[in-house]
């Protein structure tokens, strides 16, 4: 069982990144909300013969001109790579020979040469660790895929490059608004001392904001309300617990499924703590300006104390201290839990496996509910896992946001056609965009794909819809017309369709919903040492409150955890803020 429970969860991540990839289509370069006009193909395919008479910044190379400028004759970079076992390639080709390796010297005439190449992109995993070696020893490439811990020891090293100037002559229209769609932090991230010192890998944060799921199917049987107010979900779960739902004449059913890492976009607490506005490992502000850590303030407390009066009465299932997020799906598979805090993509796992195996299940997204007449807000991590620096030495630094404006140009761009992104995305059922080494994505993808794909059905015109979409509403509409073995349509429509968990994000996003963490610089150094102390400190106390332990027993907690360095992190934590 617990093979299989950890490959439940190594499967909601897979799941998380499928998503997240496949979403990423949405239409920001296509005209879509959000979109800002990219050069013209005219003046692109202009730029891409022309070459420049001025230095690339090192006086000894000529820079191709324009953002899509091509190199004539071709230059050479290097860089490394980490990669997983989930690359993988058409036969003849590699890791250096593929479809975007071959464009990227075809339009850009550049040459990427990798010094090495290793499997293992988990955190402290090889490729983290060969990295930690090669920064170390002083043998780095050109341009260097970090994380922010790691930008930070090689900005202190003083051996980057300041891309600020570079950054605003190379960077295309399209590029600048995707760094910035998700608000200024990602670009921020990357800024010391006022000097932009890397370009971010942007994700999208609001794709990780919670939401309340709930099998709706039980909520009309039982003749219940929509949730609106946090009384309306703790009704639903005390219903849900004791008033057979299922039907089967048994007490087998729980309100509210949770997972024993407490967090998490399964079952885990966070969006139950954000509707009492308490939030777990996040840094907010107080009201003197200050950066306190949410864990620690007076609203967790209370919040932690209704959980622990949900498990007293049954409605949290007893054996969830020893369940991660894998085992806790299992009860939802199963048909015996109704209720739980996650996040958009929860319909493609576990809630597609209740819906094989019991038809009449359905699931909806809500927004988060309030304890109190504030509204709920969510707070997420700022969505950038990887930084592209430049070494002092590189001749080409501009070649770096040459191949991420043609990342995003064949992605979402004007100029792109259904065969092109195809041809570089999702031809053969390859996930090609693994390939290219430096990329960023557009933090509206997924949402624009929900609004893209509502209008469509609401119209009828598929026309507009980029190829991606195509896909995801062909199975909507496998789904929806009753097509045998559709539930993965089922999934997308709870994620992408008219009444789907982005018709909530949207609502977020509309109405400011949606905050990130005040924190976002590199980890300070007493983060390093301590954190992981602390926070496995955190989840022990937290564990046992809910499960009963004195609720006093947090006020111990905020008191260990200030003594035994949280103090000093928050001490290094606003000298990080002031120094913004």
């Amino acid at each position: 069982m617990k093979t299989a429970s950890r490959r439940a969860w190594l499967t909601a991540l897979l799941i998380m990144a499928i998503v997240f990839v496949s979403a990423c289509s949405g239409g920001a370069g296509n005209g879509g909300e959000g979109a800002t006009d990219p050069e013209p193909a005219a003046e692109t395919n202009e730029n891409a013969e022309e070459t420049a008479s001025t230095d690339s910044g090192t006086g000894e190379e000529p820079a191709a001109a324009g953002p899509l400028g091509k190199y004539d004759p071709p230059v050479e970079v290097t860089s490394v790579r980490i990669v997983n076992d989930t690359f993988k390639y058409a036969e003849g080709e590699d890791i250096d020979n593929n479809i975007w390796s071959r464009t990227i010297m075809d339009k850009l005439g550049i040459d990427i040469q990798y010094d090495w190449v290793v499997s293992g992109d988990g955190p402290g995993g090889q490729g983290e660790q060969k990295m930690n070696v090669s920064i170390a020893s002083g043998d780095l490439p050109e341009i260097i895929p970090v994380s922010a811990r790691q930008l930070k020891q090689l900005v202190e090293g003083d051996l980057l490059m300041d891309l600020t100037d570079i950054y605003e002559q190379y960077a295309s229209p399209f590029t600048k608004e995707i760094m910035n769609q998700d608000g200024p932090n990602a670009l921020a991230s990357a800024t010391f001392d006022g000097k932009l010192m890397a370009i971010p890998n942007t994700g999208s944060a609001m794709d990780g904001a919670f939401m309340v799921w709930v099998r709706t199917d039980w909520l009309k049987k039982l003749n219940l309300p929509e949730p609106q107010t946090m009384d309306d979900v703790l009704k639903i779960s005390e219903a849900f617990t004791t008033q057979d739902p299922d039907g089967n004449g048994k007490a087998d059913t729980i309100g509210l499924s949770l997972n024993k890492d407490l967090y998490g976009g399964y079952a885990g607490i966070d969006g139950f703590l954000n509707g009492f506005h308490a939030y777990p490992r996040q840094w907010v502000k107080d009201s003197s300006g200050k950066l306190v850590f949410g864990s620690i303030q007076p609203e967790m407390k209370v919040a932690l104390a209704k959980l622990q009066e949900l498990n007293k009465k049954g409605q949290i299932d007893r054996e969830f201290g020893v369940k991660d997020q894998g085992k806790a799906a299992e009860s939802a598979a199963a048909g015996k839990a109704g209720l739980h805090f996650g996040q958009m993509w929860n319909p493609l796992w576990p809630l597609v496996d209740n819906k094989r195996n019991d038809p009449n299940a359905e699931w909806q997204a809500y927004p988060l509910v309030s304890v109190d007449d504030k509204p709920a807000q969510s707070r997420v991590n700022l969505a950038v896992g990887t930084y592209y620096a430049v070494l002092k030495e590189a001749k080409h630094p501009e070649a770096l946001l040459k191949i991420i404006n043609l990342f995003v140009e064949t992605g979402w761009g004007e100029s792109t056609t259904p065969e092109n992104y195809a041809e570089h995305f999702t031809k053969d059922g390859f996930e090609k965009h693994k390939y290219t080494p430096f990329q960023t994505w557009p933090a509206r993808k997924n949402l624009d794909i929900h609004l893209h794909i509502s209008e469509a059905m609401d119209s009828g015109d598929e026309s507009k819809l980029n190829p991606e979409e195509q896909n995801n509403y062909a199975q909507i509409k496998d789904f929806l017309e009753g097509k045998a073995g559709s539930e993965i349509g089922w999934a997308y429509n709870r994620v992408f369709g008219k009444e789907g968990s982005f018709k909530t994000i949207d609502k977020y996003v509309d109405e400011g919903l949606i905050l990130q963490n005040e924190f976002f610089g590199a980890p300070t150094d007493t983060m390093v040492e301590k954190d992981a102390t602390l926070l496995k400190m955190e989840l022990e106390v937290f564990s046992k409150i809910i499960l009963g332990d004195p609720i006093d027993h947090f006020d111990k907690f905020v008191e260990d955890w200030k003594k035994l360095g949280g103090d000093d992190i928050t001490e290094e934590v606003n000298e990080w803020y002031a120094s913004k």
